[in-house]
């Protein structure tokens, strides 16, 4: 793959373009102009993308960016001021009607039986942290800055934050996070367990890349379950889990990739997997 070159152009004016190269599909929020803040049709866009990638068997790796030095800057707080005169009932049903749509995104991707990675520069606030920790794993620029942003607005969090800061810090330090509002840099959300990588801006794009490629050469069909384990493992007492860990390990030992490492570790060989 070549850069972040859109191999398959979308018509102008999409606000979310797709490319796939080798396995790996490359997903960018392109409302630059708004640091692509998330608004009724690029939460429709992002979730139908999702969907096709999650049903494509060509794509074994997906990367999260967005377009123009921002990943995502939250909700399109211009959108929401529209609204704001409009009755009550016909606000709180068109913000369902929207945040459903940006829920339907947050959900294939954590269920897609294949690697998500958040590329992530500049802004990633509000609905942008949210779509970034529902991802594997995550690359931060050295630029990047997370921040939850809710509360300033006088409402409560959406698309799974409450789900996913807990998670990874504690119900504590996400309680700080999220009524605060302060600003994280990268150096601290590689501390706090937010981000997986920090590199410098130039070459986020590079190391983002090489990563999917990696994943994307790996035992795809494992990695899926792997991502179930995880999923499961927050609800599970340890019996249930050790049960689900046999199902998943006996599943994988069916496939092609298995027989695939075993070889390639008896050979003493770098493993060949194609995803099957």
């Amino acid at each position: 793959m070549k850069s972040w070159e859109i191999t398959k152009k979308a018509p102008a004016g999409d606000t979310v373009l797709t490319a796939i190269d080798g396995g790996v599909a490359t997903v960018t929020l392109n409302r630059p102009k708004q640091l692509n803040a998330l608004d009724f049709e690029l939460a429709d866009a992002l979730g139908d993308a999702m969907h096709d990638l999650e049903a494509d068997p060509a794509v074994r790796c997906v990367i999260l960016r967005g377009a123009g030095g921002h990943f995502m800057s939250g909700g399109d707080i211009g959108t929401f001021a529209a609204d704001l005169d409009a009755d009550e009932r016909d606000r709180t049903a068109g913000f369902r009607r929207g945040i459903h749509a940006a829920h339907a995104a947050i959900i294939a991707m954590r269920r897609m039986p294949k690697p998500v990675i958040a590329s992530v520069d500049g802004a990633a606030a509000g609905a942008g942290l949210s779509f970034a920790l529902a991802t594997d794993l995550a690359i931060l620029s050295d630029r990047a800055y997370l921040v939850t942003g809710y509360l300033l607005l006088g409402t409560t969090p959406d698309c799974g934050l409450t789900f996913s800061l807990p998670r990874a810090l504690g119900a504590r330090k996400a309680a700080e996070l999220l009524m605060l509002s302060e600003r994280i840099d990268a150096a601290s959300a590689l501390a706090l367990g937010l981000a997986n990588r920090v590199v410098p801006a130039a070459q986020l794009e590079a190391e983002t890349l090489r990563l999917a490629r990696r994943l994307a050469e790996g035992p795809t069909h494992a990695f899926g379950r792997l991502k179930q384990l995880l999923r499961e493992s927050a609800r599970n007492g340890l019996d249930a889990q050790l049960a689900a860990e046999i199902e998943a390990f006996g599943a994988c030992a069916a496939t092609a990739d298995f027989k695939e490492g075993i070889r390639a570790f008896v050979e003493k060989r770098a493993p060949r997997f194609d995803g099957r």
